[in-house]
């Protein structure tokens, strides 16, 4: 696993609330579900990685691709798992804004209640906000840090930086196993956009002798020192989503499971009563959240397909779909918390069955129009968004006068 940065577009508005209540029982249930699974050590792979990061923020009904994924998701997941974190062991601290600068208080606090370092903790919450913000300079002014640990002293690090002019955020991941020394290579690579200033890394192995030399951080004129892209996740300014953001295959993959498969052949999951075709499409990418390998994230506006985004791109979520997926993952976790696990190794195979249908689509040519594909499944979502509550921060949907499509949830 990868560390790296994100840039995003700056987007306005706030999260509804009826969405940032579902968002934060969705988070905390993915994270349940995952500590079963993987450990919560897992857990804090994740969140370093910025492309899989993205793809949480766009299963859970974020905009795609904007910058208020960060906050969202963070937020949603300090509140999500504050009701079990003595449960799994997992802590979420800091925050936007003034939240951000809580963070060594939080972490304090925490120290008393669990058996940890606190002290450590603090410093590697300030070094990491220190070395974001004035041993990389790159134009992106920090406001937003999320520190989470677990009872182990493991921590990862999401924060946030903003660039006004260029209209774009950036985002920061760190893992405690990369971090080492803080200052040397602790991110795979940073690098900006084109412009008119230099982008200053002081964490660049190259600039050893710089750091040697200079008792402050934060310097004036230490020359460009850029890092290699290795890992840079750049998100388009705009709102809708188009074929070049995803990867087809692979959404179609997901499609054809879901209509294939029906219920009669996947027992163990859809012996639960009420879950359809549409419910299926949505289970397929949250199982592939849970167990996909890092390689399947590149393409993170796929996973939006699951529960829409809150802007209406690619459609309004469909609040009768987004509640019956959390109400199948809570049924699943609090079952394989007692032992029965039946139900959520079913989430694995059904992911395992979308591997299975994108292997048998590989040898085949592309689709002849892969914008013709996507066009059809908005359309799709947006004839049936009514009929399955569809909202958006601008309102519910409107019912069509002809619906002639229809999933059932």
């Amino acid at each position: 696993m990868k560390t790296g940065t994100a840039d995003l577009p700056l987007h306005g508005g706030r999260v509804p609330m009826w969405l940032a209540a579902r968002m934060a029982r969705l988070g905390r249930v993915i994270v349940e579900a995952l500590v079963l699974e993987y450990g919560r050590t897992e857990v804090l792979r994740r969140l370093a990685d910025p492309f899989w990061f993205q793809a949480l923020g766009c299963v859970m009904g974020m905009d795609w691709h904007s910058s208020g994924i960060t906050t969202s998701v963070l937020g949603a997941l300090k509140r999500g798992l504050a009701p079990v974190e003595a449960e799994l062991g997992i802590h979420v601290c800091g925050g936007h804004g003034r939240h951000s600068r809580r963070t060594p208080e939080e972490l304090l606090a925490l120290g008393e209640r669990v058996s940890l370092d606190a002290p450590a903790l603090v410093r590697a919450s300030r070094l990491v906000a220190k070395v974001d913000s004035a041993a990389v300079q790159d134009g992106f002014a920090l406001y937003l840090h999320g520190f989470v640990v677990t009872d182990d002293g493991h921590w990862a690090v999401v924060q946030q930086g903003m660039n006004p002019e260029r209209r774009q955020a950036r985002r920061y991941h760190w893992l405690w196993e990369r971090a080492g020394s803080f200052v040397e290579e602790p991110h795979t690579a940073i690098e900006g956009e084109p412009s008119p200033l230099a982008i200053v890394n002081l964490t660049d192995r190259a600039a050893a002798a710089a750091r040697v030399e200079t008792v402050a951080l934060a310097v004036s004129d230490p020359g460009s020192v850029v890092a290699k892209v290795e890992r840079v996740l750049t998100m388009p300014s705009h709102h809708d989503v188009h074929a070049e953001n995803l990867d087809i295959r692979r959404l179609g993959a997901a499609l054809h499971v879901s209509a294939k498969l029906g219920p009669a052949s996947f027992p163990e999951l859809l012996l639960t009563p009420r879950i359809g075709q549409r419910t299926l499409f949505a289970l397929a990418l949250v199982a592939e959240v849970l167990h996909g390998a890092p390689s399947r994230f590149a393409d993170p506006a796929r996973f939006a397909f699951a529960h829409g985004g809150k802007d209406g791109h690619p459609f309004p979520v469909p609040l009768a779909i987004y509640d019956e997926t959390l109400r199948v993952l809570r049924r699943a976790v609090d079952r394989a918390k007692v032992g029965q696990a039946d139900k959520l190794s079913a989430l694995r195979r059904l992911d395992d069955q979308c591997r299975i249908a994108e292997a048998i689509a590989e040898g085949r040519s592309p689709p002849a129009s892969a914008a013709s594909m996507l066009s059809a499944v908005v359309a799709h979502e947006e004839a049936a968004s009514s009929a399955l509550d569809g909202r958006a921060c601008t309102g519910r949907a409107r019912r069509p006068r002809q619906l002639s499509l229809h999933f059932s949830p």
